[in-house]
């Protein structure tokens, strides 16, 4: 009856995270556009299928994943040693995002519009592994107690650089990639490992230790997948036509068999996504730390639900999610003027951010360890306004077609002299929270409505200018929490003078 009472509660607050995209798409639909879109009742049907996943999924997480997460945490670090540290937190790092619902979305996208020259797959393993690896430095950073924003200084820096080299192919969705890797899997564990850690550690403190390494799971992958784009379109041979064909062919052969096989493969699917974390927790309880799971039954049970879970969550995005973006984006583009098209994005960006259970959580934490500094119903408010700016950014980019390459390097140059400036309490919490402002639910549709405006507007080419909507949702919050707290201190420093 409890679990029951549970799933409920994690439904209901799934369903609260859709009603801000529901209110403003249907602000627009019927005020603005003023017409019934096609296909509304499929729409309707995926949506609500979405919040079921999640629900689902969180309750699978609840049940199997956070409590072994936790407990291999602490266990790890009463044993005091720090390689056994870094591999555990490379492990979890590369598990949890490999089987992340928003990087499964973007790179089954960017396979589909790249015609196979992404590979899907290979994608999601270059993140998952630049995770691993962040955190496994993060877990470094943290334990010696060394400042962060030299390792954003010169990650960003290095950014720029790779940005400046890579194909214009890969840019928008390189950044996407970092901006989805700390979502609904990610942010809790990493967030809990680094916070964990400092509060353990003498003389580490939570919010300029604990903090940082979100952040960190941001940059990273951005770098990497520059890198794989700059082999994929310089050095490596366009896929050929017949292997294209034959993929079709594929593709219209599963459409052609029955829908319960159909399902039963998915599911498959879904596990083979699942399977890393599950591989990693096993191999840490049973071969290091040495000792039986407790309540086996209930932590299979939640396995089974995050597949489940997994599974409804990427039928609702092909039911739901993704033909909203496409068609709010093709019927905005249609209206007298481009000024609807900016305010959508403004409002989207806004309410889905200031709904996001990520950042609430993020932002009490931060409130906690701030002692009295921060409060967390402005720090929401803060990146909420940062990513309604970024998104409307970022859809003028799209409109006018603009290079991203410019857009991307001003913004990241900005972060960097600001980084320089922002007083050192502040410059953890600013990067993490500019890689939690995009939710499982927010992430398709802003990918869906970046593909959307690109396939509408004459000239642009979906690949180069559909992708980059979330990096821009991440760079301005960033930057917008930053500025906060330079004009805090100076304010606070004049008040003194005076």
């Amino acid at each position: 009856m409890n679990q029951l009472t549970a799933f409920w509660h994690l439904l209901l607050h799934a369903l609260r995270n859709l009603l801000p995209i529901v209110l403003v798409v249907g602000f627009f639909q019927f005020a603005v556009i003023q017409e019934v879109p096609p296909g509304l009742l499929s729409m309707v049907i995926g949506l609500f299928i979405v919040a079921v996943g999640v629900a689902v999924f969180l309750q699978g997480l609840e049940l199997g994943i956070f409590p072994i997460g936790k407990n291999l945490s602490n266990q790890f670090t009463q044993k005091g040693s720090l390689v056994l540290l870094m591999v555990f937190g490379f492990s979890l790092g590369f598990a949890a995002v490999v089987a992340e619902p928003a990087l499964i979305a973007v790179a089954s996208q960017a396979e589909l519009i790249s015609e196979g020259r992404i590979h899907g797959w290979t994608l999601r393993l270059l993140v998952a592994a630049s995770v691993g690896v962040v955190v496994a430095v993060g877990i470094v950073r943290t334990v010696l107690g060394q400042s962060l924003h030299w390792y954003m200084i010169v990650g960003y820096v290095l950014v720029v650089l790779v940005t400046f080299f890579a194909p214009e192919e890969i840019v928008g969705l390189a950044y996407d990639s970092g901006g989805v890797t700390t979502n609904i899997v990610t942010v809790p564990l990493v967030a809990a490992l680094g916070i964990g850690l400092a509060m353990s550690i003498r003389g580490r403190h939570p919010l300029l230790h604990g903090f940082g390494l979100v952040a960190l799971a941001v940059m990273v992958p951005m770098i990497t997948v520059q890198l794989y784009g700059i082999y994929v379109y310089r050095f490596a041979e366009a896929p050929a036509e017949a292997a294209a064909l034959a993929a079709a062919a594929a593709e219209g052969e599963a459409a052609a068999r029955h829908w319960l096989l159909v399902m039963v493969t998915d599911l498959l699917l879904m596990f083979r996504d699942v399977l890393p974390i599950i591989a990693v927790i096993l191999f840490f309880q049973y071969a290091v730390i040495r000792k039986p799971i407790a309540h086996l039954h209930k932590v299979a049970g939640g396995f089974v639900l995050v597949i489940v879970g997994l599974y409804a969550f990427v039928v609702g995005l092909k039911l739901g999610l993704f033909p909203v973006g496409r068609s709010m984006a093709a019927q905005l583009i249609q209206l007298d003027t481009f000024a609807w098209v900016y305010l959508f994005a403004f409002a989207i960006g806004f309410a889905t951010t200031m709904a996001e259970p990520a950042l609430m959580a993020i932002g009490q934490q931060a409130e906690e360890a701030a002692k009295g500094k921060l409060q967390a119903s402005r720090i929401r408010m803060l990146v909420a306004l940062g990513v309604a700016i970024g998104l409307t950014v970022g859809v003028h980019r799209i409109i006018t077609g603009d290079s991203i390459h410019y857009y991307i390097m001003g913004g990241y140059i900005l972060v960097i002299v600001l980084t320089w400036l922002a007083p050192k309490y502040i410059i953890p919490l600013a990067f993490d929270l500019g890689g939690v402002t995009t939710s499982e639910v927010t992430v398709p549709l802003v990918t869906a409505l970046g593909i959307g405006l690109a396939s509408s507007i004459e000239g642009r080419n979906v690949l180069i200018d559909g992708f980059g909507l979330i990096a821009f949702a991440s760079i301005f919050p960033i930057l917008t929490v930053m500025l906060y707290a330079i004009y805090v201190e100076r304010f606070k420093q004049e008040g003194a003078s005076a």
